[in-house]
Formats: C-alpha cells, structure tokens, sequence
C-alpha cells in the first residue's frame, strides 16, 4: 500500500513518515513547513527553531511544503498564545482554524496534482483532517487518523483536578465544544484511529468509538538511544527524583508535592523540570525538598537525566508520555501511573503506582531508598527497555496494520 502523509508539524521526529519511507510505502509528505539546507545552517536568529523541521531520513522522499504561507500564520498564533489576556477557548479556536487551514492546503494539493487515491492510505492527525478526508474518502482512499490524547475524556479529568486543587491551575476554562466536535467528526470519517496507548483507547471507547477501529501503536524513540548511564552512585545521598515535562495539574504535580512533603525527613530531593504552569500560590506550599527548575532546553534535559536516580510520572492522563522512554535510555527507573503508555514493567524497570496517590508515590521512593540494589538492576532493565521502541518496530506495527486496512479497500 502507498500512504501519502500530512503531518502539521514535526511530531515524534516524523516517525510515521520515516517508517514509512524505510519501508518503501510513503508516496509522499505534505507539512506545513520544512527547512531547506540554508535554514538548517542558521547558527542563530528567529528562524533558527525551524532547523528541527527537517530530518535526513526523508532527504530521498517527496515532501511538500507551504513554509512561506505559514510562517505569518504561526506568528500570529504563537502572539495568540503568549498574550496573557488570551483564554483557553481562544488558544483552542487557533488550533481548529489552524487545522482546518492546513486540511484544505492538503486537499487542495492533492485535487490540483489529480492525485489517484484509490486504494491509498491518507495518514493525518487529529484536528488536521476532518476536510481531507471527507474528500478524500470519495476519491477511494483509506483515512488514518492520528490521535494525541483521550480528547473529552483527558478534559473532563483536568477539569475534576480543578476543582480539586482550586486555585492551582493557570487555565480555568474548559476545552470549547468546537474543539471537541472537530475531532468527533474526524473519527466518524475515519477508517482507522491510531492511538499510542490501551489508556487512549479505552478512553476513545467510552466516548462511542467502536473498539474495531482502533489500532494501539506505541511512539518510537531513537533520538540519543546510547546514551551512558547517569553519573549518580546508586548509593549517593540524597536520591535524586526526577520529574520532566510540563508542570501541570493533568500531569499529576500537585500529588508529587504532597508525596515530597510527606518525605521532606528521607534522603531524597525532588527536581521539577519543565515549564511551571500552576500558580505562584501552589508553588508557595512546595516543601524544602522539592525544587522547581523550569523550563530546559535539550542539552540542559541531558544534564538532568544524567544527574537523577529516579524518573517520576505521576500523570493522570498522557496518550503516551515518551518521557518514560527518555528517562530509561539514560539508565533511570521510572515510576508511572496506568493512565499513560504501557512502557514500565512493574518491579523490573520501574514501578507503577496507582494516579493521584501521593502514599503510593511515597512507598515507592522509600523502597528505593531502603533496597538500592533494586535500583541497580533496574538501571540496566531500563536501558534495555529503551531500545525495543526504535523506529523498526514502529515499521513493523504500521507494516501490520496493513493487514486489517486491507479489509477496508
């Protein structure tokens, strides 16, 4: 089967596409923007972060690309995002006009090059699909749809942790129905709907979507996969926990903070990377032991890896979290909930602790502190752990979903 991608964005590295076109499957890849060589040499400058809209793997392929057009798009939206006065509703509005904007650009490509769909794979995301694939699927072809989160579900669950933590969280409206509908109606265009995780799907499941059109394909994670294991001695004080990404209350901060309070008189100190998106109000209450670093670029993400015993994800919702992945490549244990992807084996490479239970979370870090030979053997668990999710297993997986959308061309 050929596929022909639209990807807005450079999400997992282009993984789907490069599995793709290792594969010999990718007719081609329509993005919204791509660095040519002359970008990709820029030391420097306002375009510089457009450097990582590139990767050598899909130098042979064709990818076509409206960086120009969207340059002036993005701009406005990300003056959008950053504008303190801007609501939830209006960031989520950009992302459905966003969406819609590149659909058609896709739709319109394809119509204009009279591209034959039949019996073609139309791979694309949620929120970046709803018009091409109303259109496409009267050309004959097969829609996939990419779906990130567990939609209306995720959102329900943050608006629970609200109203549980009053005054913790910087963002108190809730996802607009516009949103969600747009999504909605993706899924019932859909042939297909790739979710990264059990979790997402039994989440997609509860909201009416059939179990028969859902495919779990885990994220791959290739980038820095030898890595040497942290500088840290198992047996060094205090333990170093880690917690990276954003610091959110989906992401389960609030029930590490009690979790460190309740072990603020144990040798172990909790480092918070990433950006702080809770009020100064609930950073105020964080004990001694626990610090807030903010936001890390990707050497500074290294420096943490390497300097931790422990990765923590105390999340509540993720469709996947490649953290987890992250941290082990760097020879971390990691401690997670079940509400994101199934990558922790528990007591081999980490443990999971149920979510929102910061006891559980305190039990765990002191079974560490008490048997760090646990936390030796699960270094090396972990490391091992990090290189089955390569990009050859993700070509195996898209390779075997071939096999059921047979059934629908």
């Amino acid at each position: 089967m050929n596929w022909i991608c639209i990807q807005n964005g450079a999400r997992e590295h282009y993984a789907i596409p490069r599995a793709l076109s290792r594969s010999g499957r990718l007719e081609m890849l329509l993005t919204e923007t791509w660095a040519g060589p002359v970008i990709r040499r820029l030391p420097f400058g306002p375009l510089r972060p457009l450097a990582a809209r590139h990767h050598p793997d899909l130098d042979g392929a064709r990818v076509v690309h409206w960086t120009r057009e969207i340059l002036w798009q993005e701009l406005v939206s990300r003056v959008a995002r950053k504008n303190p006065a801007a609501t939830a509703v209006d960031v989520y509005d950009q992302f459905v006009q966003q969406g819609q904007f590149f659909s058609l650009q896709g739709l319109n490509f394809l119509q204009q090059q009279g591209t034959n769909l039949q019996g073609k794979v139309v791979f694309s995301y949620d929120t970046t699909a709803l018009e091409l694939f109303a259109w496409a699927r009267q050309q004959g072809a097969i829609c996939v749809l990419g779906q990130m989160d567990p939609a209306r579900g995720e959102a329900a669950i943050v608006s629970q942790e609200r109203e549980r933590w009053p005054g913790w969280s910087l963002q108190e409206e809730d996802v607009p129905e516009s949103y969600h509908r747009r999504r909605e109606q993706e899924w019932e265009l859909a042939d297909c709907i790739v979710v990264n995780s059990r979790w997402s799907a039994q989440a997609l499941t509860r909201q009416g979507v059939s179990p028969q059109k859902l495919a779990v394909i885990p994220l791959c994670y290739e980038e820095n996969l030898v890595e040497p294991g942290n500088t840290r001695r198992a047996t060094s004080s205090p333990l170093r926990v880690l917690f990276l990404g954003q610091v959110i209350l989906r992401k389960g901060i609030q029930y590490l903070m009690e979790a460190a309070k309740l072990l603020q008189n144990e040798p172990v100190h909790f480092d918070v990377v990433g950006p702080v998106n809770i009020s100064q109000d609930a950073i105020r209450t964080a004990s001694p032991n626990l610090t807030f670093h903010g936001r890390a670029n990707r050497d500074e993400t290294r420096h943490w890896y390497r300097q931790s015993d422990v990765f923590v994800l105390p999340t509540i919702s993720d469709g996947f979290a490649i953290t987890q992945i992250e941290a082990m490549a760097h020879g971390l244990p990691v401690i997670a909930t079940p509400h994101c992807g199934e990558v922790v084996t528990d007591g081999k490479d980490g443990f999971i602790v149920p979510a929102r239970d910061a006891l559980a979370l305190v039990r765990t870090v002191q079974r560490y502190l008490r048997e760090p030979q646990i936390l030796l053997a699960q270094r090396e668990a972990a490391m091992v752990k990090s290189r089955s999710y390569s990009l050859n297993r993700l070509t195996d997986d898209l390779l075997n979903l071939e096999y059921t959308l047979k059934s629908v061309s």
